[in-house]
């Protein structure tokens, strides 16, 4: 793998954060460049619907910390547009061996991100085609967990109104703090 050191070495920096603790470099065939030490990535961002489907994190991973650094300095310092920043990413993800399918899928999500992104954006409907046949090929995969979510929440909702369950922070520490009488071991 073109990556040095091949792993990245990560400190979490909040809910949905991390810092990288050493540079990584990254020399491909025909690309060289190095992550500073400092530099924050949400990892691969994923919208939580398919996150069954496409983890935060995986074989990945290190092309996912290049991607969001080519698509912030990269970018901001011309040094790659945001068309071979989701170009890169496909083929570093294709050097780590990511399967084929998954790595299509990734680059079809970023290339969407990218739309909605107004720096991110420009030269978008070049990849026009590709990221359309892509996402159409994959949507027998992904509208379910679309629809599904939805369904979750309504029954999320139902439950706790059934059960009379509060509608407090389920994450919160009162919320874990067992009531007295299992604190007491009593049945």
């Amino acid at each position: 793998m073109p990556f040095d050191p091949p792993s990245a070495v990560l400190r979490t920096a909040g809910a949905d954060g991390w810092t990288l603790v050493e540079p990584l470099s990254y020399v491909g065939e025909r690309d060289r460049f190095v992550v500073p030490a400092g530099f924050r990535t949400d990892l691969a961002t994923v919208p939580r619907p398919v996150l069954w489907l496409v983890p935060r994190s995986g074989r990945y991973t290190l092309a996912a910390v290049l991607h969001d650094w080519l698509c912030t300095v990269g970018i901001r310092t011309r040094a790659v547009t945001s068309r071979q920043a989701d170009g890169i990413f496909r083929r570093v993800m294709r050097e780590a061996g990511v399967p084929v399918l998954l790595r299509w899928l990734m680059w079809t999500g970023v290339r969407w991100g990218a739309l909605a992104d107004a720096e991110r954006r420009p030269g978008w409907w070049i990849s026009a085609p590709g990221v359309l046949a892509v996402s159409l090929l994959a949507a027998p995969l992904v509208l379910p967990s679309v629809v599904l979510v939805p369904g979750l929440l309504v029954y999320a909702a139902a439950e706790r109104l059934v059960s009379g369950a509060d509608w407090g922070r389920p994450w919160s520490r009162a919320a874990r703090r067992p009531p007295d009488d299992e604190a007491a071991g009593h049945d």
